[in-house]
């Protein structure tokens, strides 16, 4: 998912104003949100489209050590029955490091495939990003790194107990059929 800072997220909270006798209404009033109160840091995720699996692992900061801890983890949460892992990774040079090799050589069932440059949408779990982002933060004011890793585990497990497989390239509207107005042309028979 990349950086989360420590702030406030936009949701949908209904304001409702209170009015005195004679008193009209005030003005919609926020906090002033200065931006981040602690550390920001990172979430690392994975994702196998045909079943909607995740798994996700949170870290205050973006090391090659964090990033290897995590493929040990990934590793240990795919069955081994799986022949072969496919990891689309994008061009970051964390991923491309003598440590990534070497974890490679050591997982042989392992290859990871990099996206061109410019081309998330190639990646399946960049919507799931958008899912994990709205289940997570929307509406949410979080003081510390520590409230955003807990409001992710438990997006993380909310989405385990509901999960679906992702399809690449359709999305899901709900669109009711348009009922024949005034502008339809009458039938001839």
């Amino acid at each position: 998912m990349g950086p989360v800072a420590v702030k406030s997220y936009p949701g949908q909270h209904l304001l409702v104003p209170r009015a005195g006798e004679g008193t009209p209404a005030g003005r919609a009033k926020q906090e002033i949100d200065y931006g981040r109160r602690e550390k920001a840091g990172y979430v690392f995720g994975a994702l196998q489209p045909s079943s909607g699996e995740v798994l996700t692992a949170t870290y205050t900061r973006r090391t090659l050590v964090n990033w290897i801890d995590f493929l040990q983890q990934v590793e240990a949460w795919i069955p081994q029955d799986v022949e072969r892992v496919y990891a689309v990774l994008d061009n970051l040079t964390m991923h491309r490091a003598m440590d990534v090799l070497l974890f490679n050589l050591a997982y042989l069932r392992w290859e990871f495939v990099f996206q061109p440059t410019y081309a998330a949408y190639l990646n399946l779990i960049e919507p799931w990003w958008k899912t994990l982002k709205s289940l997570a933060l929307k509406g949410r004011r979080c003081e510390r790194w520590h409230e955003i890793e807990e409001v992710v585990q438990k997006a993380t497990a909310y989405w385990k107990t509901h999960k679906h497989p992702y399809v690449w390239g359709r999305r899901r509207r709900h669109r009711p059929r348009r009922k024949p107005g005034i502008a339809r042309l009458p039938r001839v028979a």
